[in-house]
């Protein structure tokens, strides 16, 4: 008897507490400008307005009003905000994800019908830099402008480099860059590095390898003595050191800021940019007119930022995606850290077939550590990911990056399951890369802070990602 008396009871205090959150839903109803807003401003807004990636903008109830519904659809499936890396491992400090109240607040406001709410409630608006950047500039430098015809044969455009002048006139430390194409939508990677200034240099003139291919746009390998080679104006390419490093765009990257890790890169006087751009036609004429942003510092940072790209095999043998392969293995990239250094920053690059890419560290002592785990890649989204505080790593500890890829019909990008994929520029081709920022000492010779421990199959046309 006491126990019917006490189930009674619960059950009519949650019947209480059910009318009463009815009651407050009812009296206090979900609004854009009190509740939704903010939630738009943290998580959404960095692509959601004009000049960035995202079609449409989430600035004002006026342009937001029209896709509440696919809003709700796309946040409670999780698609949006794009955030792919698995919680499990690591915190990062860009994490865009929603929390669970976050996306409860955005379905209510849908569901209650998306009104508006009272000006007052609106918070102040988010004072984004002007011309469509991320960060702020305090030096713009124009890259080289490229057409992109509507079609070429089967749409290929090969990797093609320039060397354009930085304009520095004293030695500067840069603290963060963006690489900004103007035209989004057929830019699949601009990566610059910087190069030491040679006096017989010829700035923005394009030079590019032609590769034979046949008729799907696949590379038909050549023996290199008898590869025809051919450049607009030949001029040997500078040599990219580690400490140079490069930075890329790539669809859906975030810009690389070093100024929370207070740390930079130093450019030297007079120093020029290498460009290695890519594009794939799209049936629309654009000509691309790229700029990057650079924030500098007038005191030296304590700490020097150094890029990593890791590549693993690239060769025929041992790099061959098999057809009809759902769960193809890629040989592992790795590396050694040959100085004490802080790993600050991942994101994997892979292209249609990719599927997941894990970033693990073995420290001396054979500790192991997954810092990055992916498990869907999405090559529309390659996102970076910058952990929220600095992982120490110590020398002789090694990076070792793993993979999948998704050669089967159940990946709806796959272009031709029935075909063996090959390392190859191409986005029907594919890439295994492993990016990773680390930072160390301003006084520690980069060149001698790691080595690749997989070796090279093949080399690459370029510098690209």
């Amino acid at each position: 008897m006491v126990t019917k008396t006490i189930v009674r009871l619960f059950i009519a205090a949650s019947l209480m507490g059910l009318v009463a959150a009815l009651g407050m839903a009812a009296s206090d109803p979900v609004t854009f400008n009190k509740d939704v807003l903010p939630v738009l401003q943290k998580n959404c807004q960095t692509c959601h307005r004009p000049g960035q990636v995202a079609p449409m903008s989430f600035l004002t109830y006026e342009s937001t009003r029209p896709w509440a519904k696919a809003m709700k659809l796309q946040v409670t499936a999780r698609q949006m905000p794009p955030w792919s890396a698995d919680p499990r491992y690591g915190h990062f400090a860009n994490d865009r994800s929603l929390k669970q109240s976050d996306i409860d607040t955005i379905v209510a406001w849908v569901d209650q019908g998306a009104a508006e709410g009272a000006a007052k409630d609106k918070p102040a608006d988010i004072q984004w830099p002007d011309n469509g950047w991320q960060i702020k500039p305090d030096i713009i430098v124009n890259g080289p402008e490229t057409k992109v015809p509507a079609h070429t044969k089967n749409d290929v455009m090969e990797w093609t480099n320039f060397i354009m002048p930085t304009g520095f006139t004293k030695d500067t430390w840069i603290t963060s860059i963006e690489i900004k194409p103007s035209e989004l939508a057929v830019t699949h990677h601009i990566c610059i590095s910087f190069v030491p200034h040679q006096p017989d240099v010829k700035y923005n003139v394009p030079q590019w390898r032609d590769i034979i291919r046949d008729d799907k746009g696949i590379e038909i390998p050549q023996v290199r003595e008898k590869r025809p080679a051919r450049a607009a104006a030949p001029q040997p390419l500078p040599r990219v050191s580690d400490d140079s490093g490069q930075e890329c765009y790539l669809p859906g990257t975030q810009p690389l800021d070093y100024r929370p890790q207070d740390a930079g890169k130093l450019v030297p006087a007079g120093t020029d940019i290498l460009f290695n751009v890519h594009y794939t036609p799209n049936g629309k004429e654009v000509i691309d007119r790229p700029q990057v942003g650079f924030t500098v510092s007038k005191e030296e940072p304590q700490n020097k930022y150094i890029f990593i790209t890791t590549h693993g095999f690239q060769d025929r043998q041992h790099f061959a995606i098999t057809p009809n392969d759902p769960n193809w293995t890629a040989p592992p990239a790795v590396i050694t850290f040959l100085e004490d250094a802080k790993l600050v920053w991942m994101s994997p690059h892979m292209h249609m077939r990719g599927k997941d890419m894990t970033f693990t560290l073995v420290y001396p002592d054979g500790r192991s550590q997954i810092v990055l785990n992916v498990p869907r890649f999405d090559f529309n989204w390659q996102l970076g990911y910058a952990v929220a505080e600095p992982v120490s790593v110590t020398k002789g500890t090694k990076l070792i990056v793993t993979g999948h890829f998704d050669n089967s019909t159940g990946n709806k990008f796959n272009p031709d399951p029935n075909q063996t994929v090959y390392y190859g520029n191409m986005v029907w081709e594919e890439m295994f890369a492993g990016r990773t920022g680390i930072i160390v000492d301003k006084n520690v010779d980069a060149e001698k802070v790691f080595k690749e421990e997989t070796p090279q199959g093949i080399d690459s046309a370029s510098n690209g990602g």
